[in-house]
């Protein structure tokens, strides 16, 4: 005699058993050394990975200052600083994820994006009112600036001339946006891409004691 009860345990245990084996790891890199990476697994609290280590299915391969390659679920990811991955048994989704930042020791919330395929530091700046890139960062991602609607900026530095300037497409984590509105300040102001409210007013912003979540609006 067939013990129903037994049958749908058994049953119940392997639906459970395949939707795990499915479910997605959720890596996000928040910190990144020369053989280390400090990263969130999961939404977990943040952890370092030392080259060749493994930590709940994730495995760090390389990293340096710029960037990690991990190891998840078998499948290689190369991430940047602030940059993120789902990735697992299920359908991979690597884009408009949630995107964590943690302070530094003086409050500032820092990060890498990218624009046209060029890698640059920022920090999220609520008092800029458009992204700002200074003129070497501009270069170094093929911005033609001077093509741009010239115009003087004031900053601490005193009055400077600055270019408005549309960005097709600006990767922050695994967030995509396009048609963002930015300023290029020629000379070596500001230091690092000053992520400001022309992206900002696209994207929820949490904060919850040291770690600010950016969540895609539109």
């Amino acid at each position: 005699m067939i013990n129903v009860k037994l049958v749908k345990a058994v049953l119940l245990f392997a639906l459970v058993w395949v939707m795990s084996a499915q479910a997605d790891t959720q890596v996000n890199v928040v910190g990144l050394f020369s053989g280390k990476a400090l990263v969130t697994i999961n939404g977990g609290a943040p952890q370092t990975l030392s080259v060749g280590q493994t930590k709940n299915g994730v495995k760090l391969v390389s990293a340096d200052s710029q960037q990690a390659t991990l190891m998840i679920e078998g499948k290689t990811k190369v991430l940047g600083m602030g940059q993120g991955v789902s990735a697992g048994g299920g359908a991979e989704s690597t884009q408009n994820q949630p995107l964590n930042l943690y302070a530094d020791s003086a409050g500032h919330f820092f990060g890498n994006l990218t624009v046209n395929g060029a890698s640059l530091k920022y920090v999220v700046d609520t008092g800029a009112t458009a992204v700002a890139f200074n003129s070497a960062d501009a270069k170094r991602a093929n911005i033609d600036y001077l093509k741009g609607e010239k115009s003087v900026a004031s900053t601490a530095n005193g009055q400077v001339v600055a270019y408005r300037v549309k960005i097709n497409t600006l990767r922050i984590g695994s967030i995509v946006l396009n048609n963002v509105d930015a300023a290029v300040i020629e000379g070596g102001f500001p230091e690092v891409v000053l992520l400001g409210m022309t992206a900002l007013n696209r994207l929820e912003m949490k904060r919850d004691n040291t770690v600010m979540t950016l969540t895609k609006k539109y």
